[in-house]
């Protein structure tokens, strides 16, 4: 009952009003497998580098057990890279490079004893990969789904067939509202669920996070933050900390799914504390876990 992840292994150049890095790791399936390896192990991903890939990078996701056997090593190509920079409030940024690099021909092909994955995560790439990697599953018991603006924007038919085929779709407000052309959150998550994937879960930022199934609507509170340095990441590590969890406990009833969107933004709150994979890289289960606690308590009322 393995876990696979599939999604980008990139280099990261990112750049805020506090500190810079340079080249950094980064890419999706990265934050979402270090993030979840935290709950269960070993996690499985499935992606492309090229030989500039360094060895530390493949040595560090395998201290954290992730499982490399589908990560595609491409002889004389390069890695996907990116760079951004973010505003003041750290709540925008600007692209200043996107190369795509190996990431362009990039042609997900799951090992056969992966075929069998019960648990699926499917990171923030093209839909028709998406579909691609749901065509090579034998019979997956829950898949995640992560988008993001341009696949919504770009190829929103080739998306909706991935939403029929998975159980959630985690995406943020502004991406919620431009795929449903709702504003409010409340009827954009009712359009977005009849188009296939029954839980919805919108990411809201510092104002932390909505879930959304047949029967719930959940408010996940942010974990208050002194100092946010890198939000890149952010919401992978949401998914993979929400996923991860799910996969530990085999328990996909409502009050399971709200403890799992409270790991996932725990996971997501240490994430932001560092740049790139910093913070995702040096914590402990108990850490994990007295966060988790925190946010039950900074979440908890008495009656009157």
């Amino acid at each position: 009952m393995s876990l696979l992840i599939v999604g980008s292994v990139a280099f990261d150049s990112v750049e805020t009003p506090f500190r810079s890095v340079d080249n950094a790791l980064g890419g999706s399936a990265t934050y979402i497998s270090l993030a979840a390896s935290y709950f269960t192990a070993p996690v499985y991903i499935v992606g492309v580098v090229g030989s500039d890939f360094p060895k530390r990078y493949l040595d560090l996701l395998e201290a954290h057990n992730v499982n490399l056997t589908g990560l595609q090593i491409v002889e004389d190509g390069l890695t996907f890279r990116w760079a951004g920079k973010y505003h003041y409030d750290l709540n925008t940024r600007d692209t200043l490079l996107t190369e795509l690099n190996v990431f362009e021909t990039f042609n997900p092909i799951i090992p056969d004893k992966l075929k069998k994955s019960t648990y699926v995560c499917l990171g923030n790439i093209d839909p028709t990969l998406q579909l691609k990697v749901l065509d090579q599953l034998e019979n997956p018991h829950f898949v995640v789904c992560d988008t993001m603006n341009y696949w919504i924007e770009g190829k929103q038919a080739e998306l909706k067939e991935v939403l029929k085929r998975s159980d959630v779709l985690i995406i943020n407000d502004s991406e919620a509202r431009l795929l449903s052309n709702e504003p409010n959150l409340i009827k954009s998550a009712k359009a977005i669920r009849e188009m296939g994937a029954k839980i919805l879960i919108i990411k809201k930022g510092e104002h932390g996070a909505l879930l959304f199934t047949e029967d719930v609507v959940f408010s996940a509170p942010a974990y208050p933050l002194e100092m946010i340095n890198d939000p890149t990441g952010a919401g992978d590590s949401f998914a993979g900390g929400f996923t991860g969890y799910l996969h530990k406990t085999q328990d996909l009833s409502p009050e399971n799914i709200k403890r799992a969107v409270i790991y996932g933004s725990a996971m997501a709150s240490f994430c932001v504390e560092q740049f790139s994979t910093e913070a995702l890289e040096n914590l402990s289960y108990l850490r994990v876990q007295d966060r988790y606690r925190e946010f039950l308590t900074i979440s908890r009322f008495d009656e009157i």
